[in-house]
């Protein structure tokens, strides 16, 4: 009895799995063969198919005789923006160049391969487009970090520390952008002491050298159409080899993307902002030495921002901006920087960056330009 009984138990179970598990999807070539599988998704005239047998492929729909899905899809247009219209998932069907969803209520609806924009899974159409995701959700990036130590007639101590984290909503590639959000935080310091040789007498003190470069931002942007958005962006940085205290910058403006492939992308930027430049002052503060007073300023920002993907899954990035001042001219500022990120095992890179900071109204005896080029590595976050 107890046999039948865990015998009947166990046949339940795998009746249940397998009226649990979902029929495959099936797609048939206009030349008969078949595949069984997953649709994955479409975009414009195409599907991308996934198969045991074949893998992934994208297939157009001129090439589709019949298409099944047994998963529930939303279904839209080109003339649709996702997030302003409300989809019902439902099973589609393909044939004689008509996409058919039938959805579990209301009639079914029908939409031309010249009229289709995207197919999308349900998970995929609830979480991107029906709701807005949460602070936390779609952070994607990448910390990065360095040291030097020098321990003997000199004593040095240098270290270099990055994070740099992209939002982009939807997460997923093929939808248009709605959101995107970035931050970045970078910090180079270095002290460096040398005693006197030879030692007088009375003992000197040894003299000290010390680094300290930092650089902190973020921007948000509004997508309007698929490549041109509103932004707000904010920035500051410290700079002790031009003696600068702190810059701050506020502002806002527009963005275009000139350039996008599945390998490259190119940005054009621009903004009005507030900025605000404080200096080190001397010490002590004397007649000859006055202290050196604050900038208040409105200005802009033009700039450009470019990132490929090179052979090897190798990561280029480059980006320029100058920052003209409208009520004092002289005080203008640029900035460039380009890096490599190159794989080396698993989520970690080998990172080479150079960064070119130009001030063009330092205080007295402070040079205009700071360049540094740093080596790090950098772990990559997802």
């Amino acid at each position: 009895m107890v046999f039948c009984l865990g015998a009947g138990l166990l046949t339940q179970g795998a009746m249940a799995a397998a009226q649990s598990k979902p029929e495959p999807d099936v797609l048939v070539f206009t030349n008969g063969d078949q595949l069984t599988g997953t649709i994955e998704r479409g975009v414009g005239d195409s599907i991308v198919f996934k198969s045991d047998i074949a893998g992934e492929i994208t297939v157009p729909l001129s090439k589709v005789k019949e298409l099944r899905s047994n998963n529930n899809f939303a279904v839209i247009k080109k003339d649709e923006k996702p997030s302003k219209i409300a989809r019902e998932p439902g099973k589609i069907t393909y044939a004689d160049g008509t996409v058919t969803v039938t959805k579990p209520s209301g009639a079914p609806e029908e939409v031309q391969t010249k009229n289709l924009a995207f197919i999308v899974d349900k998970a995929t159409y609830d979480q991107e487009v029906l709701h807005h995701p949460n602070l936390f959700h779609g952070w994607n990036g990448t910390v990065s970090g360095g040291a030097t130590l020098i321990r003997s007639t000199q004593t040095g101590t240098s270290f270099t520390a990055g994070v740099s984290l992209l939002r982009a909503i939807p997460t997923v590639t093929y939808l248009p952008p709605k959101t995107r959000t970035t931050l970045n935080l970078l910090e180079s310091y270095g002290k460096l002491t040398q005693p006197v040789i030879p030692q007088t007498n009375p003992p000197s003190p040894p003299s000290e050298a010390k680094t300290s470069i930092f650089h902190a931002d973020a921007e948000h942007d509004i997508y309007l159409t698929p490549r041109f958005y509103a932004l707000g962006d904010l920035s500051y940085d410290h700079n002790f080899a031009q003696g600068l205290n702190l810059q701050q910058v506020y502002g806002g403006g527009f963005g275009w993307t000139v350039l996008l492939t599945p390998v490259q992308e190119f940005d054009l930027k621009g903004d009005i902002h507030y900025e605000m430049q404080s200096f080190i002052q001397p010490d002590p503060i004397t007649i000859d030495n006055p202290s050196v007073p604050s900038q208040n300023l409105i200005g802009a920002t033009f700039g450009e921002a470019y990132h490929r993907s090179l052979p090897g899954k190798i990561l280029f990035t480059q980006s320029a901006s100058i920052l003209p001042a409208f009520n004092n001219p002289d005080a203008y500022s640029a900035v460039a920087a380009a890096g490599l990120a190159i794989p080396a095992y698993k989520r970690i890179s080998l990172g080479l960056n150079a960064t070119d900071n130009y001030l063009n109204m330092p205080p007295e005896g402070y040079k205009k330009n700071s360049f540094q080029f740093v080596t790090s590595i950098i772990y990559n976050l997802k």
